[in-house]
Formats: structure tokens, C-alpha cells, sequence
């Protein structure tokens, strides 16, 4: 999924939701399956979203990167804890 295929669906729900058509639970479903899907969904082959497991600090935290040991750095770089201990995987 593009860009602006995803601003375009998230833009959908909004208006279905602000016309009434639907609820605000339905509206976060439809937004937050956007997101996942522009954020796990990538054509060029080359990049991939990667999902953390081990220290509190780093699961479950899903970053974009080309390799594994990208996403670990990207990882370690957003939390605070000295040396976390990662594993990746992707998250398709």
C-alpha cells in the first residue's frame, strides 16, 4: 500500500465516521489496519518491518529497516536501557 492509498483510507473512515455511517471502534479498526498494512507492506524489496522481542524496554516495537541487524540498531537507538538485549523478526 502507497502513501496515498493509506491517507486516502484513513481519510474514508474519518468521513464515515463524522457521517454517522459508523462508530468510533469500527473508525480505529479501519485506521489502525491502514497502518499496519502501509507499515509491513513494501514493494521495493528492499526494506522490511521488523517487530523486537526480549527486554520489556524493546517488545514489541515494530521499526522499518533492510536487515536484521539494522532493525536491532534502529531498536536500541529509540530506548533509553544500556545495551537491551533484541531479537528481530519480521513482521509481515
Amino acid at each position: 500500500m502507497d502513501r496515498i492509498a493509506a491517507l486516502r483510507t484513513v481519510e474514508e473512515a474519518l468521513s464515515a465516521f463524522e457521517a454517522g455511517e459508523i462508530d468510533l471502534d469500527t473508525m480505529e479498526a479501519r485506521v489502525q489496519g491502514t497502518l499496519r498494512t502501509y507499515a509491513t507492506d513494501f514493494e521495493d524489496g528492499q526494506l522490511c518491518a521488523y517487530r523486537a522481542t526480549g527486554e520489556p524496554a524493546v517488545e514489541g516495537l515494530v521499526v522499518v529497516a533492510e536487515t536484521p541487524a539494522g532493525a536491532r540498531e534502529q531498536i536500541a537507538e529509540l530506548v533509553d536501557t544500556e545495551r537491551p538485549t533484541i531479537e528481530v523478526e519480521r513482521a509481515d
